[in-house]
């Protein structure tokens, strides 16, 4: 890619592009602009969450690092579902369905415009995956550069998230705290700008994004409000136009080697299972072969790999903590040394190894320990399989240490009959709840069950209850929960034929979820489509693919 073969010559060179040289002028775009690299900054600025409210702002820093560097910046706005805001209501069904709207319009927009090169400044969790999953699509050369972690919120001596409001709504319901306990943890959780601070999913693929070569070392881990964020959004604007110039692409970075250190990367900082979907998401997208990279890749790597970082939800830290402690340079170091993960080009030109060579480490920091004195010596993800889940599903292992769980079924369909059976006590210990009609065709948009599992923790059950579904989990989960059951109940699973009282079995060791029940014997109950099935919610029904190969909507 020469600056005489940019694909935005065809947009701005020639007597024939005479009207749409007009066009830019108008838009503020002189002739000395247009003669340069077109490079786009798309965002997902939006007053509606802290995790993006400070995007645009960034976008205007990176502005000026693309035009040190000799570019012209053109910014683009999408879309963002929060997760925070939208779980446990109906609107939750949008948001994954949101990683595909965010991956579409970045991609028309930059060939639509024919533009050359594309700076992602991104935050909430869906965000993230999409920027990497339109890098990959276009193959022009990309940057991603994560908006940043909100800081921890204080009440009294106690550092919090959202994961604690989460968790103080089941407490309030079981009559552990009071109403102004409540709004106590629910006004001062969230301090200001920034994305949830535990190694939820944001955190978790933002980290993904530094191990697949297409964030700078360390860019990312810069929370929201510090400082040096201005200055990173600055660095990633210049970094975008010397990709270019360089001609590092995104499809040269992100392969099934760089995916795997993704995967150890997130494995071992017990980050969120999102982690699966999205990096399989991305390989789909880079047109990586399901053969050298499938979901049972993550139960390899999960065996094989220690958490030796005490994030939470499981751990004591967040991730300003571990910024603070050496950040994303010194994991990869730990990673390195340990022989976890292997050398990879970046879109710096600086490979991977050469970045965590020296990384420094704070001294006295705690969150980041060693592989040979790790927090749990197996990493927090499992693939099963099993005649409830013949295309696999995923275990979360994180916040505790069990790899068995036996008991009888406590059915729902659908996650808001779970939340008030919970709510009434009727679910008790030994229960495994079974929520289903919650996949990516069932929901549509296979909603994610925080308000749920984090209901279960509240009221004291997260060490005695198991929890299966068809739906996918919050970063912010943790206790025995199983998701992304597939097939889901929509598309005939054996899910949709479990009763009240099967006996079931989740074994990690042995990888199985599975009952002794005779499901083949059972009529399917009829699946009817959900009234809201109409617009981008019936489209995305009827592409979307199976949870186990990452629900794209890709043509297979």
């Amino acid at each position: 890619m020469t600056e005489e073969r940019l694909p935005s010559r065809e947009m701005v060179e020639g007597p024939s592009r005479a009207p749409a040289r007009a066009m830019f002028h108008a838009a503020g775009f002189d002739e000395e602009a247009l003669a340069k690299p077109l490079v786009a900054i798309i965002h997902n600025f939006s007053t509606v969450t802290p995790c993006n409210m400070h995007l645009r702002d960034l976008a205007q820093q990176a502005a000026k690092g693309i035009e040190e560097a000799g570019g012209t910046p053109i910014e683009f706005n999408t879309i963002v579902v929060t997760d925070g805001e939208s779980m446990g209501t109906s609107g939750m069904r949008a948001s994954l369905m949101s990683r595909e709207v965010i991956a579409d319009s970045a991609e028309l927009a930059v060939r639509g415009h024919s533009l050359d090169a594309v700076l992602f400044i991104v935050g909430c969790d869906k965000t993230i995956p999409a920027a990497a999953m339109a890098a990959v699509r276009l193959n022009r050369p990309s940057v991603i550069l994560y908006g940043g972690s909100i800081m921890p919120g204080r009440l009294g001596d106690k550092a919090l998230t959202i994961q604690d409001v989460f968790e103080a709504v089941g407490a309030h319901s079981a009559g552990a705290i009071s109403d102004d306990e409540l709004k106590a943890v629910e006004t001062h959780a969230c301090p200001g700008a920034g994305a949830c601070g535990g190694q939820f999913t944001a955190n978790t693929m933002a980290l993904a994004m530094t191990f697949l070569g297409l964030s700078p070392v360390g860019l990312n881990d810069i929370p929201a409000v510090h400082p040096d964020k201005p200055g990173a959004a600055r660095e990633a604007g210049r970094l975008t136009v010397d990709a270019l110039r360089a001609g590092r692409f995104p499809r040269d970075l992100v392969n099934a080697s760089s995916l795997r250190n993704a995967a150890v990367a997130g494995t071992a900082t017990a980050g969120s299972t999102n982690l699966i979907l999205h990096l399989l998401a991305i390989a789909r997208e880079a047109g990586i072969s399901e053969s050298d990279f499938n979901i049972d890749l993550f139960d390899e790597v999960s065996r094989a790999t220690p958490v030796i970082a005490d994030l939470k939800p499981g751990g004591r830290f967040m991730a300003p903590d571990m910024f603070a402690g050496g950040g994303t340079a010194l994991l990869g170091r730990r990673l390195m040394e340990a022989g976890l993960i292997v050398d990879a080009p970046t879109v710096t030109g600086q490979s991977l190894f050469d970045a965590f060579a020296d990384a420094p480490e704070t001294p006295g920091q705690q969150v980041i320990v060693t592989a040979d004195r790790p927090i749990k010596q197996r990493g927090g993800f499992g693939i099963c399989y099993g005649n409830i889940a013949p295309e696999g599903c995923v275990v979360k292992l994180a916040g505790h240490g069990k790899l068995r769980f036996e008991g009888p079924a406590k059915v729902f369909d659908g996650e808001e009959s779970a939340f008030e059976a919970l709510g009434k006590g009727g679910i008790v210990a030994g229960d495994v709840v079974v929520i289903r009609g919650e996949g990516p065709v069932g929901g549509p948009g296979m909603r994610e069950m925080l308000g749920v599992t984090a209901a279960i923790q509240g009221r004291g059950l997260g060490n005695d209850v198991a929890l299966i579904t068809d739906g996918r989990f919050s970063g912010a989960t943790y206790g025995f929960m199983v998701g992304h059951i597939s097939p889901e109940a929509a598309r005939g699973g054996p899910i949709a034929r479990i009763r009240d009282g099967d006996r079931i079995v989740i074994d990690v060791e042995r990888r199985v979820v599975e009952t002794d029940a005779d499901l083949a014997a059972r009529s399917l109950p009829a699946w009817q489509p959900s009234a809201e099935n109409r617009g981008a919610y019936a489209k995305y029904a009827a592409l979307v693919g199976s949870a186990s190969k990452g629900a794209v909507t890709l043509p297979d």
